[in-house]
């Protein structure tokens, strides 16, 4: 089995992902077989990922977070290494998927109840992460100090005790707090579980770090625990894509550029990195706008993005009055693109006749295409390559969605996937719909569909940027951390 370290959060959203991401960075330029891991993740953002040994499936679903840091690895995604993955459906529930498959759906309460079977399949693909590699990084998720949850735990100290993996504690001074953070955490720790932590590490600090130098006297005097480093506030981090909603409230105001793009922040919103490339573009500006305000009326392009409730986020839609601005924005010659879940709302009606969604089933369209969506229990997931229609351009991208979309538009496709037409197109063309997520990454593509829209893009290698973002990430743990003592204590 290959050594192994794992980071653990004081709390949510402390930059594990990217700290992760930044490790396995540094270690595969090192020369290390790398590989990430993560029992288990809560996110709607999903990614397409092999399935070993399964030839006939089109791919399973892991965290998008995965997905990223096996990119720093150097390795193609697997879903062994995101076992267990929940997409949060409603407030109290979520569907489960394990080893990248739609395991079922629970709520909350049975969930705890659940997680006994699934630390199975966790240390299952835990075994076959480590096959061929020099080391495995692990990322928790949530806290430790979450020791209400500690006697079903499959994702932190759960995890770290059945496999024996050290680990660090990462706080996050940002947020304040981050020496009761630590300390605290310590404090209220099974000593079972505080002896698993072999030190811990500061991270999203600003200005001069030496200002910490007592902060890290105060820690090791109620804790003994080693400081690993201080790690500043990493702008790379910034073109890297975002793990999950909870950065969405950092992202809903951007610089004013040629065109602005308006994503309205659906409740359920999923894979909303499909983004992400068009935030990169030096001309575009990418707002996202929650609920309470209004789509602005600068704006060139609507994007509907991705849902996991499209019924449930298409009646919110309509309460926060976004239907009403998005037939203003049609009045206004303003451009459509709507991606999966938001291509289904895009239509005349959403039906779910068997309830796969929830309790309401069926649901007005926003009317902007002639189709009609009738929700299946089949799930497609797979990667694809296609061709854009109306650019005659290639594409890559992945598809992960339940439902079958129909109607006089979709003899106008917007896409050949895998030889198969998808998507629509108005017959103004000002209005697009895909099933395919990540379009928008295809170089190609994205600069002539911004040409369409009167703006200059192009020129920019996506691909590369992500690349050169998780190599300046690395650099700068390698400064500010010590790496030689984090991947020597590995094992």
């Amino acid at each position: 089995m290959a050594r192994a370290i794992m980071l653990q959060g004081t709390g949510s959203d402390v930059g594990k992902t990217v700290l992760v991401a930044g490790l396995c960075r540094a270690a595969k330029k090192r020369g290390l077989k790398v590989r990430p891991f993560k029992p288990q993740n809560m996110s709607n953002n999903a990614a397409v990922a092999d399935i070993p040994g399964d030839n006939n499936h089109g791919g399973g679903e892991i965290g998008r977070a995965q997905w990223l840091q096996a990119i720093a690895c150097g390795v193609p995604p697997s879903v062994h290494m995101n076992p267990v993955l929940l997409k949060p459906q409603t407030d109290v529930g979520a569907q489960v998927i394990v080893q990248g498959k739609v395991f079922g759906e629970a709520r909350a309460r049975d969930y705890q109840a659940l997680k006994g079977r699934l630390m199975d399949a966790v240390l299952e693909s835990w075994g076959k992460v480590g096959e061929g590699a020099d080391l495995v990084i692990v990322e928790g998720a949530g806290s430790p100090a979450e020791i209400n949850l500690r006697s079903r735990d499959i994702a932190n100290m759960g995890f770290a005790t059945r496999a024996d993996v050290p680990v660090v504690l990462v706080g996050d001074i940002d947020r304040g707090g981050v020496i009761a953070s630590v300390a605290g955490t310590h404090l209220i720790l099974p000593e079972e579980d505080r002896r698993m932590i072999v030190g811990y590490l500061i991270n999203k600090f600003r200005g001069d770090v030496s200002l910490f130098d007592d902060g890290i006297k105060a820690i090791e005097k109620f804790t003994d625990w080693r400081c690993f480093g201080v790690v500043p506030w990493l702008k790379a981090a910034a073109r890297l894509p975002s793990e999950d909603s909870v950065v969405l409230e950092r992202l809903a105001s951007g610089e004013a550029r040629a065109l602005k793009v308006a994503v309205p922040m659906l409740g359920r919103i999923a894979n909303f990195d499909d983004l992400d490339p068009l935030k990169a573009e030096p001309q575009v500006e990418v707002v996202f706008v929650p609920p309470g305000k209004k789509l602005p009326a600068d704006a060139g392009l609507v994007v509907i993005p991705g849902s996991k409730s499209t019924i449930g986020d298409l009646l919110k839609l309509r309460e926060n009055g976004w239907d009403r601005d998005l037939a203003a924005h049609r009045k206004r010659g303003g451009h459509v693109v709507g991606i999966c879940g938001g291509f289904q709302m895009l239509g005349r009606m959403v039906r779910d006749p068997d309830g796969i969604e929830g309790s309401v089933t069926e649901a007005e369209g926003l009317g902007l295409l002639d189709v009609e969506t009738v929700m299946e229990s089949e799930k497609t997931v797979r990667n694809v390559t296609a061709r854009s229609v109306p650019f005659d351009l290639p594409l890559e991208g992945y598809e992960i969605h339940l439902g079958r979309t129909t109607g006089p538009d979709t003899r106008r496709p917007s896409a050949i996937i895998n030889g198969a037409e998808d998507g629509a197109i108005s017959a103004d063309g000002k209005v697009i719909g895909t099933y395919m997520h990540g379009l928008f990454g295809a170089d190609g593509f994205r600069g002539k569909f911004l040409e369409s829209l009167g703006i200059k893009g192009g020129g920019l290698d996506y691909r590369a940027e992500v690349e050169r973002a998780l190599d300046e990430v690395a650099a700068e743990l390698e400064t500010h951390l010590d790496c030689d003592a984090i991947f020597s204590l590995a094992r």
